[in-house]
């Protein structure tokens, strides 16, 4: 610790492995910084080969008991992880806005909770693991899903709780262990996932936390014990893993970036419109991969449109983390606040007009933060950078159009496809561009909402298989057939 105004035990210790915590200072040291302030409020140390390797062998030795036991039982020790998490929720969630500079007012119930109830809900499924039968005359054959085995989880720095819940829950509902390597951003949460799941009876070894920065992930990768590698992260990260993982032939999830488009027709209701924009482009301070970051309106209601979200974005409360009254944070490193400011000045230099926002932001205590406030930029076209690279930050284009097939081609026009937004009254035309749009997940009247009991994931260069609802315990899963002869034997010789 460098403050000692922050708790002391931020981190008790880098890893957790094998059923307890475990430091190796040999890990080269990785800073945790504090967004708001800038300040360095723990250090972790990066993986070993020793500790990689004891992660790999101990979560191998869980998984063969644990795949024996009934899923029942598997599904209760998950379930009682989610009951623990509910119950610390506010300590949950203060270490998670140390973490990512989140307001706490949206950490409280948007991460822990969310991790919770993925844990909650693939804890139920576990002892609903099914096959199938079929008949072949009088021989039949049948399906079994088998665990994958050990997989490995790699994830991103702008959901840390949840998005090591989403990965575990499934593939120890199924039978499996992991691996997990938290983004070397944000590296404290997942500890404290995988000591909750200890005290609520996993067995040690089941699920391991280490951390590092792209050779842990590689290291993970490449070993012949991992069976599976499932990685939330950016579009070129995510070819490298898959490239690796292919060599092997193993199985993945890519869940990367986008660049969603998000449609407003001209009979949308304006007021609900403006609420799903700001939800798609301004919340964790737009660091949300699914963003609906192109925003295209109907010529008719484009300046009504902007008017109010205008109006609304500049009424966001922007201070303290800590301060539940805080709508909007800072971006969560200083290395995403300079991307961001990079592409605001490229867009102005392309002709784009920002509307309010866009500026830093130097407060008493908070100076040597990664601030910014939320951008509206108007005069979007096509081919503006803007308009073609992730930002991932608080940057919203607007883009006009008027005729639907015009703006489904344009929307059409990326080599992503995670998400897409419809606003309209008109549920026929709703359904209608939902079918036509390139994307994993559409959201009509609503943006950014991923109930647990829903597949979510992207197509094209956004990713590749699904997380969330019974789909992903099969991408943590393969099928075994056994076939049954009743008869004789038949031979030509």
């Amino acid at each position: 610790m460098t403050d000692t105004h922050f708790p002391k035990d931020l981190a008790t210790a880098s890893h957790f492995v094998d059923g307890r915590y475990v430091e190796d200072t040999d890990g080269a040291p990785i800073k945790v910084i504090y967004p708001a302030t800038g300040e360095t409020i723990a250090t972790v140390h990066e993986a070993t080969p020793a500790i990689v390797e004891a992660a790999i062998a101990s979560a191998a030795r869980a998984q063969a008991d644990w795949a024996a036991l009934d899923g029942t039982a598997r599904g209760r020790v998950l379930r009682r992880a989610a009951e623990i998490i509910f119950a610390r929720n506010r300590e949950l969630s203060i270490l998670e806005t140390y973490d990512t500079g989140k307001p706490l007012q949206e950490t409280l119930v948007a991460d822990a909770t969310s991790g919770a109830e993925a844990l909650e809900y693939f804890g139920g499924l576990a002892a609903d693991v099914t096959g199938e039968a079929m008949r072949f005359g009088g021989d039949w054959a049948y399906t079994i899903r088998r665990p994958l085995g050990v997989c490995a989880g790699i994830g991103a720095w702008n959901y840390p709780t949840q998005i090591a819940c989403w990965k575990a829950a499934p593939a120890l509902a199924t039978g499996n262990a992991m691996v997990f390597k938290p983004s070397e951003t944000t590296p404290l949460c997942a500890l404290k996932v995988a000591e909750i799941l200890i005290e609520a009876g996993a067995p040690p070894g089941l699920f391991n936390v280490i951390q590092g920065r792209g050779a842990v992930g590689a290291a993970l990768t490449e070993d012949p014990r991992i069976a599976k590698v499932s990685l939330t992260g950016s579009v070129p990260t995510g070819r490298k893993v898959y490239a690796s993982a292919a060599a092997q032939m193993k199985h993945v999830t890519m869940e990367l970036g986008g660049k969603s488009p998000f449609l407003v027709f001209a009979d949308a209701d304006l007021d609900d419109a403006v609420s799903g924009a700001i939800n798609a482009n301004f919340y964790s301070s737009g660091q949300v991969c699914s963003n609906g970051t192109r925003v295209f309106v109907h010529g008719d209601v484009h300046d009504a449109f902007v008017a109010r979200l205008k109006a609304r974005t500049e009424t966001a409360v922007i201070g303290d983390p800590m301060d539940e009254a805080t709508h909007f944070g800072p971006m969560t490193t200083q290395a995403q606040l300079d991307i961001v400011e990079r592409h605001l000045a490229t867009a102005r230099d392309e002709g784009a007009t920002v509307v309010t926002g866009g500026e830093r932001l130097e407060r008493p205590g908070f100076e040597a933060g990664y601030w910014i406030t939320p951008a509206i930029l108007t005069g979007v076209t096509d081919e503006m950078t803007v308009a073609r690279e992730e930002v991932f930050g608080p940057v919203l284009s607007v883009l006009r159009f008027e005729e639907e097939a015009e703006v489904v081609a344009r929307a059409n026009a990326t080599e992503f496809g995670l998400s897409a937004g419809v606003f309209t009254r008109d549920l026929s035309r709703a359904h209608r561009v939902a079918a036509q749009l390139e994307a994993g997940t559409i959201w009509i009247n609503q943006y950014n909402l991923t109930p647990l009991g829903m597949p979510f994931g992207g197509s094209k260069q956004s990713g590749i298989g699904r997380e969330n609802a019974r789909l992903a315990m099969d991408h943590f899963t393969e099928t075994q057939t056994v076939y049954v002869g009743m008869g004789p034997v038949e031979a030509a010789f």
